[in-house]
């Protein structure tokens, strides 16, 4: 999600919404070290939100609860700048939707970021 090229052969650098955007989703979308997985940046195991642990699991109730943790957890940790404004979790099928609307506590920029987890039925 951050890195993609410009027009002048460098990475691009986002800033404001688009910038907030991507903070959200890499923490939520890298898979951090956890009993069943070592990390996935060697640099920083514990990175991430634990969303990965998610697959393959019952898609109930219990498992929405877990999700809405694992999200405000790395929310906290890991984009500390970032306030959830609001956190929607449902269930389609098998697949766990998560809908989310984050504020940047000194700008005030405000993005939504949608994410799927597939889940067991």
């Amino acid at each position: 999600t951050p890195f993609r090229r410009d027009k002048k052969r460098d990475f691009a650098s986002g800033s404001g919404p688009e910038l907030l955007r991507a903070k959200v989703l890499q923490a939520l979308m890298t898979e951090g070290a956890g009993p069943r997985a070592s990390g996935e940046l060697p640099w920083r195991t514990s990175f991430g939100a634990g969303l990965h642990l998610l697959r393959h699991q019952r898609n109930d109730e219990v498992l929405s609860a877990l999700a809405r943790v694992y999200v405000r957890d790395a929310l906290a940790r890991w984009v500390p700048s970032a306030q959830l404004v609001a956190l929607q979790v449902s269930r389609d099928d098998a697949t766990l939707v998560l809908r989310l609307r984050v504020r940047e506590r000194q700008t005030g920029v405000e993005v939504s970021v949608e994410t799927t987890r597939e889940a067991q039925r």
